[in-house]
């Protein structure tokens, strides 16, 4: 199984509070475990906020606003950028030819001189799974899955990623039920 450029749809049972009514995108999935970004939870901090915490000077305006994510539990003092086209980084994983992850800090000095990717989604953390983990969450009904969507990110408000998702699958959220069980 290999879950890489999917979303994560967290069931409406999920009670791990960092997951619960989560979307979270899938950027590798392989037999090393599973790492992804949660990319429908807005944190209190703007891009220009986190720029000035990171001593990047901002140059171009036009970004200022955009809201940075709680991107998982994994390293939340770290920044990981989602962005389409995956273009040439210092640190990038490329997920396939439209989008790339990017540790590296030369993103957001681009970003920040108004050169960098077309569509961005910055977030603190990620989300990971050990080797194995991720399939017995799924075995547990703990997660829908579905063949991502870049334009889910990048396109529409974080408040509407979820149902969007959801849509993709033809299935209202609204439907389904809180119960976990196996027929």
């Amino acid at each position: 199984m290999d879950l890489t450029h999917h979303f994560l749809i967290a069931m409406p049972s999920m009670v791990d509070t960092n997951f619960a009514k989560s979307l979270t995108y899938i950027c590798e999935h392989n037999d090393q475990g599973a790492l992804g970004v949660v990319v429908n939870r807005p944190i209190d901090m703007t891009l220009k906020t986190l720029l000035e915490q990171i001593d990047i000077p901002l140059r171009d305006e036009s970004r200022s606003r955009l809201p940075v994510y709680f991107g998982g539990p994994v390293q939340v003092d770290r920044g990981f950028v989602l962005h389409r086209p995956p273009g040439d980084w210092e640190s990038t994983l490329s997920i396939n030819a439209q989008i790339g992850l990017t540790t590296s800090r030369d993103i957001l000095q681009a970003v920040a001189e108004g050169r960098g990717p077309e569509q961005i989604l910055v977030s603190l953390g990620y989300a990971g799974w050990a080797p194995g983990q991720l399939e017995q969450e799924l075995s547990q009904n703990a997660w829908l899955t579905v063949h991502a969507d870049a334009d889910v990110i990048f396109e529409l408000p974080a408040e509407h990623r979820l149902s969007a998702a959801m849509s993709l699958l033809g299935v209202d959220l609204a439907h389904l039920s809180d119960d976990v069980g196996h027929a």
